[in-house]
């Protein structure tokens, strides 16, 4: 009977994103919600439902871990890291002053804060610089690998959510005049040449084709390489961490996943498997889900000042940073807008961006940049969670 309960919510884990994606599609407050806002709510009503048994505790813990494993490789995949030389010397400039900005500014909050809470600190600075480099899923990545509490991170990305809008907010209104007062004008012409086509299946949200038999096949293959990636990098880490003598074999899982699934998105019958991307971020979604429903109301109820003040702190402090290092390096403003937007909101956001500054020539290079972000996240994120730890 257990066994039975276990499997049942296995399922509804797993279908319950795909019925809130649906949502999104036929109701306009889904779609002004947001699916990755739809699941941590209903998860999060599910769990404090009473609903869920004991005998599917584990249920979520393997969800957790799987999921985010295997979205991983599944969203590098599609990466075309060639292309990456081709977009503007200006756009990848900006994209080194805004990764430096957050680096700089979570590492100098680190050694602010860390006296309540120096574990907590260091945990925030991590995935600071994974979400505002790349996005929910560096900041899933690292939850894993850093071993985060579900608490401790279902609380930063819900309040990321509240900073990322006034954020984006800000950028789309006064942000536009600001800075182009106070950085050089926008450039003419093209902001980077990128294959056309190479960006934008990073900026749709139909997953409909998941649904298409005739699609089958192109979803089994990337879905395959994935399981053997996660199974590749699960015995390298345990046999880093044992021969290393740490402790650290998640974060070593998580470095190695991301390493493969860059290796081998070099191959161009990877890249080809288009359906990947998606297949990665609903996994993500299911992770988002499962992860709201372990939380409690009562503990996300004990805000922290500290956390609140950590967020508004990094991305209002690596805003300005970025802006000045712009101003120093003779980066153009749309160009810093967009690669602003592309680092703190993550790639699906630039369009936006460049509508509203009614330049369409920065879309490939946000976009491309972004990746980017999505790529160098768990490397750096990771790595500085592990060094302020040890400190």
């Amino acid at each position: 009977m257990a066994h039975m309960i276990a499997l049942l919510f296995a399922m509804l884990f797993v279908i319950a994103p795909a019925l809130l994606l649906w949502l999104t599609h036929t109701r306009s407050w889904a779609q002004k919600t947001g699916i990755i806002v739809l699941c941590y709510l209903a998860g999060l009503t599910l769990g404090n439902s009473g609903m869920i048994p004991a005998e599917a505790a584990a249920v979520q813990d393997q969800l957790t871990d799987l999921s985010i494993a295997m979205a991983m490789p599944l969203l590098l995949f599609t990466l075309d890291v060639r292309q990456w030389r081709h977009v503007a010397g200006k756009a990848l400039l900006s994209m080194l002053c805004a990764t430096t900005a957050v680096v700089g500014v979570a590492s100098a909050l680190f050694f602010l804060l860390r006296d309540s809470n120096s574990e907590s600190a260091a945990h925030f600075s991590a995935m600071a610089v994974g979400v505002y480099t790349g996005g929910t899923p560096n900041l899933a990545a690292i939850k894993a690998g850093l071993d985060i509490p579900d608490s401790r991170y279902l609380l930063f990305h819900s309040l990321d959510t509240l900073v990322g809008s006034l954020y984006l907010l800000l950028m789309l209104t006064l942000g536009i005049r600001l800075f182009r007062r106070l950085l050089p004008a926008r450039q003419t012409g093209t902001a980077g040449a990128v294959t056309p086509g190479s960006t934008e299946h990073f900026d749709s949200d139909d997953y409909r084709p998941l649904l298409s038999p005739a699609n089958l096949p192109g979803a089994i293959k990337p879905v395959a390489l994935a399981a053997l990636v996660v199974l590749l990098s699960l015995g390298i880490s345990r046999l880093l961490a044992h021969s290393l003598g740490t402790g650290q074999s998640a974060a070593m899982m998580i470095v190695t996943l991301t390493t493969l699934g860059i290796a081998l998105s070099l191959l161009s019958q990877v890249r080809a498997w288009v359906l990947s991307y998606k297949l990665g971020m609903y996994l993500i979604y299911v992770f988002c889900f499962v992860v709201a429903s372990k939380a409690s109301f009562a503990q996300l109820a004990q805000v922290d000042m500290t956390i609140i003040a950590f967020l508004f702190g990094t991305v209002a402090g690596s805003l300005v940073l970025h802006a000045l290092l712009c101003r120093l390096t003779g980066i153009d403003s749309d160009t810093f807008m967009v690669t602003s937007i592309a680092a703190v909101c993550s790639p699906p956001f630039v369009p936006m961006m460049a509508r509203a500054l009614g330049n369409p020539a920065t879309i490939l290079s946000g976009m491309t940049t972004g990746i980017i972000g999505y790529a160098l996240g768990n490397y750096l994120g990771i790595s500085l969670g592990l060094f302020l730890q040890s400190l």
